[in-house]
């Protein structure tokens, strides 16, 4: 019997059972609500009916609200009323779980008398990774049924506890059969009715929040063991606090406090930055010109040169995504080298227990060393990871060109260097695209994917696709020296080294930005990467202050000497010697230095980053200006919290930021000019987000 659009309504030995079926992922949304809310209303009401089912269709359990709804008032019946029905039935209800139950849907969950589930499903409250905590008395009904030690790791952590453990701390009441969901649960339900169980009401349990009453070191102890992580953030310490609210108050009462928190989170910037960065993940996957009806080419073996640093971490991509991949290198060592790292790699991984022994084996057992371009021609995408030189990349796409086979991707993982020029080494530049990992290639999640003027269509869709398989995040961007994210990072490079030789120190700036919620600052992710990166020491001619510290053999954290000092750990301090260094390099310039504020060193660092935003845009070189905060977030550590450099520029007010680039226009030239796409919105009163 049909409830509404998305509800139905059955009775199965004498059970009543509400379905829900809201594709893709049962979010609670008005119609959902109001479906549960009638069929709970007509179960209550039936005496035919003795014990009462919820059930979804599809692939999952409710999968939590619908947040295109927040911040927009509520709409009847609210969850917290559609709680309040199913809590409060006359009548045993069994929640039945597969999929995955999160957030709203847990908390759904929660309110039921019982819980079973088949044991592939997941449960969590994941709120907590849009700048959230769950609102609808999640917090207070976990701690009661799990404990405060693990409510505190699911409510901050947002992860997805699965079923068996689940069902091991309390939280699931019976596993049922995979595949067998609903019959088990009308069993189940049916037993609760013939052993006259108890309608029970997890807000009435007590037993696990008094064990932890009257001792606040539990959550001192948690904050400081999660102090790096939690590092800028809001929501994780809102969270803790509701934990505490539980532990201290009476249930009404600690509601109310979540609810207050709830609220002061959904009404601030970290919560709609965290949201942004939510919805531009899903829509930087929509290519404007590119839609379903493009075919995609089969990809089933991978190619890639270089097994050096970057080449054997894309190897090691693909190669855990179960791609075999064929690795070339020009030299017998290098390759016997490469392939080292890789299994080295490897057995860390399985030392640490997130892999098992069998797994390095299969992985390795995918890998392919050679030391000829032959080899390559039976491979449907080809990486290349050489050195950055146009050169030298020419002649690696001139020779691939020559034994590829036809319609074989040709890909190359440069950082700046012009696509179209390397494409134009083949007589395929239709096959070529750049495919810009970051480093450790198999970690970052950020894969650039350069689109060249010839660069044909289904490459694209493919490179999309290739990317979702290997577990990154892939952009499409346009053509142009360093495309989207380096050349907003030269823009920042290059005021930070200017303010250096001002009267700033390396520290200064660091710091500035690390407090800004960024991993480390720029002279501290030079040390990490190595300060000769991209430095020739047969042209080096003292003439940057990174150049005289490479020629001094300053090479970084693998020399124990950069900008900073290392020891054995790794851990840096500033060096007297880089000091020595700048200071004498500004006096030899020229420079006379001066105070350098923080807010100057922000505002030099990330309004030239934005004003370089606004340029990309004009050129279309980015689709989105989400897409560009998307490149930040996922490959340059921009901080969740502030929603990537053109949310944020949108957060601080463009008509300020304006004024600020006018202002060091003025101040410091050419450097500052502002973007045309940046004055007109600004004369428009429209931000970023209106584009």
């Amino acid at each position: 019997m049909k409830i509404n659009d998305v509800a139905t309504y059955a009775i199965e030995d004498g059970v009543a059972i509400i379905t829900i079926d809201n594709p893709p992922v049962n979010a609670l949304g008005a119609a959902v609500r109001a479906g549960i809310h009638q069929g709970f209303e007509r179960a209550v009401a039936d005496p035919a009916v003795s014990a009462i089912v919820l059930i979804c269709a599809g692939r999952t359990f409710f999968a939590g609200a619908d947040i295109t709804e927040f911040g927009k008032g509520p709409i009847h019946p609210t969850l917290q009323e559609v709680q309040a029905a199913v809590e409060n039935a006359p009548k045993p209800v069994v929640a039945a779980i597969h999929g995955t139950a999160l957030g709203g849907g847990l908390e759904l969950a929660l309110v039921a008398h019982y819980r079973v589930a088949v044991p592939s499903a997941k449960c969590g409250l994941p709120e907590v990774n849009l700048g959230l905590l769950p609102g609808a008395g999640g917090t207070q009904r976990l701690p009661r049924i799990v404990g405060v030690e693990k409510a505190l790791e699911m409510v901050t952590s947002g992860q997805h506890v699965p079923a068996k453990a689940a069902h091991a701390m309390g939280l699931i009441d019976a596993l049922v059969e995979e595949g067998g969901l609903r019959a088990g649960a009308v069993a189940f339900a049916r037993s609760v009715v013939a052993e006259g169980k108890p309608l029970a009401k997890v807000r009435d349990l007590s037993e696990k929040i008094e064990a932890a009453r009257g001792q606040p070191e539990i959550f001192a102890a948690f904050r400081k063991a999660n102090a790096k992580k939690f590092r800028g953030f809001l929501a994780p310490e809102y969270n803790i606090r509701c934990i505490e609210a539980a532990v201290s108050l009476p249930f009404h009462t600690g509601v109310k406090e979540e609810r207050r928190l709830f609220e002061e989170l959904l009404k601030g910037s970290q919560s709609a930055a965290q949201r942004h960065v939510f919805f531009a993940e899903r829509q930087v996957a929509k290519v404007p010109d590119i839609g379903p009806d493009v075919s995609q080419r089969p990809i089933a073996r991978v190619g890639v040169i270089g097994a050096g640093t970057m080449g054997g971490g894309i190897a090691m991509a693909f190669l855990n995504a179960g791609f075999p991949v064929t690795l070339v290198e020009m030299k017998e060592e290098a390759l016997a080298r490469g392939t080292g790292i890789i299994r080295k790699n490897y057995e860390a991984t399985a030392a640490k227990g997130r892999i098992s022994a069998a797994d390095v084996e299969t992985r390795m057992g995918l890998l392919t060393g050679s030391l000829s371009f032959d080899d390559l021609a039976a491979c449907d995408l080809i990486v290349e990871a050489v050195f950055e030189q146009m050169d030298i990349k020419q002649d690696v796409f001139a020779r691939l060109d020559a034994i590829a086979k036809p319609g074989a991707i040709l890909a190359t993982n440069t950082s700046y260097l012009d696509i179209d020029t390397i494409a134009g080494a083949t007589k395929r530049p239709q096959d070529v695209v750049g495919l810009h990992f970051f480093s450790p290639a198999h970690i970052m999640r950020l894969l650039e994917i350069v689109r060249g003027e010839a660069t044909a269509k289904d490459v694209l869709a493919t490179s999309m696709a290739i990317a979702r398989k290997i577990g990154k995040v892939g952009v499409v961007v346009g053509n142009c020296f360093g495309f989207v994210g380096n050349r907003m990072l030269a823009q920042r490079q290059r005021e930070a080294e200017k303010l250096i030789l001002e009267g700033a120190l390396p520290w200064d700036v660091d710091r500035v930005l690390y407090d800004f919620g960024f991993p480390m600052g720029p002279f501290q992710m030079r040390d990490m990467a190595g300060m000769d990166v991209g430095w020739d020491p047969d042209k080096s001619s003292s003439s940057t202050v990174r150049e005289i510290l490479n020629e001094m053999g300053r090479r970084g954290q693998k020399s124990n000497a950069g900008y900073y000092d290392y020891d054995e750990k790794r851990n840096g301090t500033p060096s007297p010697v880089a000091e020595k260094v700048i200071l004498d390099f500004a006096a030899r310039k020229g420079f006379q230095r001066r105070t350098v504020t923080d807010q100057e060193i922000l505002e030099r660092c990330l309004y030239s980053m934005v004003n370089e935003g606004a340029k990309i845009l004009e050129e279309g070189k980015a689709a989105r200006p989400s897409d560009i905060d998307i490149v930040w977030f996922t490959g340059y550590g921009w901080p969740a919290y502030r929603g990537g450099p053109m949310f944020w520029a949108d957060l601080e007010g463009l008509p300020k930021v304006l004024d600020r680039i006018r202002a060091l226009h003025a101040a410091y030239g050419d450097d500052f000019k502002p973007a045309p796409l940046l004055e007109r919105l600004v004369a428009e009163g429209k931000g970023f987000k209106d584009l």
